[in-house]
């Protein structure tokens, strides 16, 4: 069998097994997992790689649908200690341009929206241990405005862990005194599902800036039963935010972009995922994520060397945890919900923010930054927002919001 012709026949076959569990038929489901094993592999090219992910998933799903305990005991979706979801993180951090655009665009953006200000807060939404963000801000601020005197900077951090919090105020401190800054951070030991904005130590009249890359959508994980009951309320329009892949309207959600509105923020700039895997069809999620996450693992492979252990272990750790979330989880439990930015726009609008334009430095300087990187990569720019393309296809977006 040629490439060509074997690809084809992984793609199929995976989109066939999912119709099959979906449907109940589990026993030509297994069939089908069988024949995938003897094409699949972890050390493949990036399309075999790909298929045996979402063949694992496909098998969590069958014994998920099938048995309760099991699944549970076995964890066989597993989560990630903290030091292993730091390195994964750093890892996506090394191997794609994506967390490094973002965050390029993100602080430029919100240092020409705190033009003439000398006391700045941040709040960010997905901080990491080792504060690279931020750091950048800190420097590029002192780049921007040289002759400011006594700039006070204030960093708020969301994080479920206290260590990473810890670790996080060291290295800002320490950045912050070189820079000769007056400096605070406050560390908030929470998840965004437990969050209150309204409750967070920032004063109110103060310029602030919000961040938040690649965790905005877990908040749209949903009962199951509850969705269907609302679905039954509504009459969407397939193009809507109350799409068949947004099963519902997200109450969380609302209240918490509500929340974050009240704060009055000069800037809040966003990055999410350009998917859309938030649907109760189990083959639609498979497709849809087939598509996004396939590009994903195309990246790697046109980058990185197939025998580099740190490949497979990121592959194994992040992308694969992640499609296993996708395919077989259900409920509250399903937290990687991606939804494309069209759908949202109307949220962000409905809670009061209006959309502001990206930082043209910024999307200079993120071109430039493409540069080093393999050939395949590009940016562009669409109604004041930013997505982020591997070759023809979207895989992330940035866009900039306003109280």
């Amino acid at each position: 069998m040629n490439w060509e012709r074997k690809g084809i026949r992984l793609v199929h076959l995976l989109k066939h097994c999912a119709k099959l569990t979906e449907s109940g038929n589990y026993f030509d489901a297994d069939i089908a997992l069988y024949r995938l094993s003897s094409l699949a592999s972890p050390d493949g090219d990036s399309l075999q790689r790909v298929a045996t992910h979402f063949s694992e998933a496909l098998a969590c799903c069958q014994v998920a649908k099938n048995l309760r305990g099991v699944p549970k005991v076995l964890r066989l979706v597993k989560t990630l200690s903290t030091p292993e979801q730091q390195l994964v993180k750093q890892l996506f951090f090394d191997f794609y341009p994506f967390l490094n655009i973002a965050y390029t665009i993100t602080n430029r953006t919100i240092i020409e929206a705190m033009e003439g200000e000398t006391t700045i807060n941040v709040l960010d939404l997905s901080p990491s241990s080792g504060a690279v963000q931020w750091i950048r801000l800190m420097q590029g601020l002192k780049e921007r405005f040289p002759n400011t005197p006594c700039l006070k900077i204030t960093v708020t951090a969301i994080h479920e862990k206290k260590e990473v919090l810890e670790q996080m105020g060291l290295h800002l401190g320490v950045e912050a005194e070189r820079l000769h800054f007056h400096f605070q951070f406050n560390p908030v030991v929470s998840s965004l599902e437990s969050l209150d904005p309204e409750t967070l130590p920032i004063k109110k009249g103060e310029p602030l800036a919000i961040s938040c890359v690649l965790q905005l959508h877990s908040l749209l994980a949903t009962d199951d039963d509850n969705a269907k009951q609302n679905m039954k309320k509504v009459n969407p329009s397939p193009d809507s935010a109350l799409s068949p892949f947004s099963p519902c309207p997200s109450r969380k959600m609302d209240c918490f972009l509500y929340g974050l509105w009240k704060l009055q923020p000069k800037v809040m700039v966003i990055t999410e995922q350009e998917s859309n895997v938030n649907g109760s069809s189990l083959t639609q999620r498979v497709d849809r994520a087939l598509n996004f996450y396939g590009a994903l693992f195309d990246c790697l492979e046109a980058s990185i060397s197939r025998t580099l252990v740190w490949r497979t272990l990121f592959e194994k750790m992040l992308l694969g945890e992640e499609i296993k979330n996708i395919v077989a989880c259900e409920g509250v439990e399903r937290k990687e919900r991606h939804e494309k930015l069209e759908t949202w726009i109307p949220r962000l609008e409905l809670a009061g923010f209006r959309r502001v334009p990206i930082s043209s430095n910024g999307i200079w300087l993120a071109t430039r930054m493409l540069q080093n990187y393999v050939p395949g990569y590009n940016i562009r720019q669409e109604n004041k927002c930013l997505f982020i393309y591997w070759k023809e296809i979207p895989l992330f977006s940035v866009s900039a919001w306003k109280f």
